[in-house]
């Protein structure tokens, strides 16, 4: 889609206007489809293919993998509270400092399995919602005001970000 590596599905790009129900739920199943396409993505690599950089300065493979649940567990919190709280202020975390921290060096098959069961999770929450849920809110201090219906385009993109930087990686180096 693009050259640039570090954007391998292209820039996110935040919606201009609302979603339709089909673009909602395209969005949803991209969500739900991560754990799988992350499993295919990352499987069958041995040790150094996983401490592979995807791109001069990014995160190694394996660093990827682990980012995506712990990413996607603070998008679930998130919009659980801005689903039972009145517009809640929610709290950011430097993913780069937790990319660095002994447990995102280790095995991924904990962060496979718990992509699993948190996307099986989020994925049923989703499919819960009404329409005026999608319309509620929270403040992010580094991002704005949130609909939950923009975190759910935001979360379809990130899904299909982050296994691109690992299928094309992968591509480039023949593996």
């Amino acid at each position: 889609m693009t050259t640039d590596l570090r954007y391998p599905v292209g820039k996110y790009q935040r919606p201009k206007s609302e979603l339709s129900a089909a673009e909602r739920s395209a969005m949803i199943d991209a969500i739900a489809a991560t754990p799988a396409a992350m499993r295919a993505a990352s499987r069958g690599l041995n040790a150094k293919q996983l401490s592979t950089p995807y791109r001069d300065g990014g995160w190694t493979v394996r660093q990827v993998v682990h980012h995506v649940p712990e990413s996607h567990m603070n998008a679930f919190i998130r919009m659980k509270l801005g689903l039972t709280e009145e517009h809640p202020t929610v709290k950011p975390y430097d993913e780069a400092a937790w990319a660095k921290l002994g447990d995102a060096q280790g095995p991924i098959g904990a962060s496979l399995a718990l992509m699993d069961s948190l996307h099986e999770r989020w994925v049923r929450l989703l499919k819960s919602l009404e329409e005026k849920d999608f319309q509620r809110t929270y403040f992010h201090p580094e991002n704005g005001d949130q609909s939950l219906a923009v975190v759910t385009v935001n979360y379809g993109w990130h899904s299909r970000h982050h296994v691109a930087h690992i299928t094309s990686l992968r591509k480039r180096m023949g593996w």
